[in-house]
């Protein structure tokens, strides 16, 4: 059974940061690019990363940009979100999904992606 699985997120002060996981079972992540989204509450889902599966290259949206910064470990099997600075309008539920290609389609593809995890909740708030 093909699964991701987000971990790691929490209620966290601002100005905070959180590691987020997102754990590949039943496949590997190998040939997969991997982007990240989040849906902060009453909107729309927001495509913030993503790191290709050829050379690790990574983009982000202008809203994160030098702040959140993604990661891969092929032999772990998992992908990673790192976030720092956070401000509360970083809450947000977040999510990882998978698209088979060697390098990420534009951010926020929505539809681009194959497989997605099932979330998990970020607050900032103090």
């Amino acid at each position: 059974q093909l699964q991701l699985v987000e971990s790691g997120g929490g209620l966290v002060q601002p100005g905070g940061s959180l590691r987020l996981s997102c754990a590949a079972s039943g496949f590997t992540l190998d040939n997969y690019a991997i982007g990240w989204f989040r849906q902060a509450p009453g909107k729309g889902r927001e495509g913030i990363s993503c790191i290709s599966s050829v050379d690790g290259s990574t983009s982000y949206a202008d809203s994160v940009k030098g702040r959140f910064t993604t990661s891969r470990d092929n032999a772990k099997n998992t992908a990673y979100l790192q976030i720092d600075s956070l401000k509360p309008e970083d809450t947000g539920v977040y999510y990882c999904a998978v698209e088979y290609a060697s390098y990420c389609s534009a951010i926020g593809c929505y539809d681009c992606y194959n497989y997605w995890g099932q979330g998990t909740r970020v607050t900032v708030s103090s």
